[in-house]
């Protein structure tokens, strides 16, 4: 499904993300606080597939797929994700995810990865429909495709309907899962960026005001994240321009000045750091 084979490599150190042995469970809420993605263990294996024949051995692929990912091996983690087939899904979703938008620079390999896990996540959709982050995921790789196009070409195509509709089924599963609420804020952000309050409203449900109550929940959820004070500022910017710019700089900075807890945390505070140059 996904060649990782020429997969550029996480360009830091990440010496401080080692998450080996039982370091992983410890750590795990903390890690998983934004994306409410439940421990690898068997019973999360047992769970996804009542007729697997090991899940105590699947349970150590995923953990080290985990591991991967969160250690910045974003190949790594892929493949062991997928060897573990549609159980992977989350790991798979989120690493390939991460990776093209940070470390991928060929805008066509970017957009065959998107559609490609698009695709997966659809799949992961159908087979787990009670599992938060196969709609969440869904939902995480139209929303980068979309970028990677043009919102306004992905809002011709469909996308935006199809981007609400799993973000919502999210929430309804787990209503406090931050990295949703920050994507639903970027959806109506993005939208009203895009085409203006009114059509956003009429055609697309789009809201500020519902924007910004996904961003502050999110904040509240998750406050010593990056992406969410990121998206933040992002989501202001979008929505009012330079009559919130200096919110939205602050938000940036507060995100440029968080320590990290792994790969993705790094990417997203050199990014607020670099914005901010």
């Amino acid at each position: 499904m996904m060649d990782t084979s020429n997969w550029t490599a996480f360009p830091h150190d990440s010496k401080a993300f080692d998450y080996s042995g039982a370091k992983l469970a410890k750590a795990w809420p903390d890690l998983h606080q934004g994306d409410c993605e439940p421990f690898p263990d068997a019973a999360r294996i047992a769970r996804l597939d009542p007729s697997h024949d090991d899940p105590e051995g699947a349970a150590e692929v995923f953990a080290d797929a985990w591991r991967a990912y969160h250690g910045g091996d974003f190949a790594r983690a892929v493949d062991l994700g997928l060897s573990l087939d549609l159980i992977g899904h989350a790991v798979v979703s989120k690493a390939s995810g991460i990776y093209a938008d940070y470390l991928e620079e060929d805008d066509d390999t970017k957009l065959a990865i998107y559609s490609a896990g698009i695709e997966w996540a659809e799949s992961a959709c159908k087979a787990f429909p009670d599992d938060a982050n196969a709609h969440y995921f869904h939902a995480f790789l139209l929303g980068r495709y979309s970028q990677c196009i043009s919102v306004g070409k992905a809002l011709a195509q469909g996308v935006g309907g199809k981007i609400k509709a799993s973000l919502e089924k999210t929430l309804k599963l787990a209503p406090q899962h931050a990295e949703a609420l920050t994507a639903m804020g970027l959806y109506h952000a993005e939208i009203i960026d895009k085409v203006g309050k009114l059509v956003g409203s009429m055609t697309y449900g789009a809201s500020a005001d519902k924007a910004l109550e996904c961003f502050e929940r999110a904040l509240e959820l998750t406050p010593d994240a990056p992406i969410a004070n990121l998206e933040y500022g992002n989501g202001l910017y979008l929505l009012f321009g330079d009559k919130r710019l200096e919110e939205s700089n602050e938000a940036y900075n507060r995100a440029a000045g968080m320590k990290p807890i792994d790969a993705m945390q790094l990417l997203d505070i050199e990014y607020a750091k670099a914005s901010m140059e």
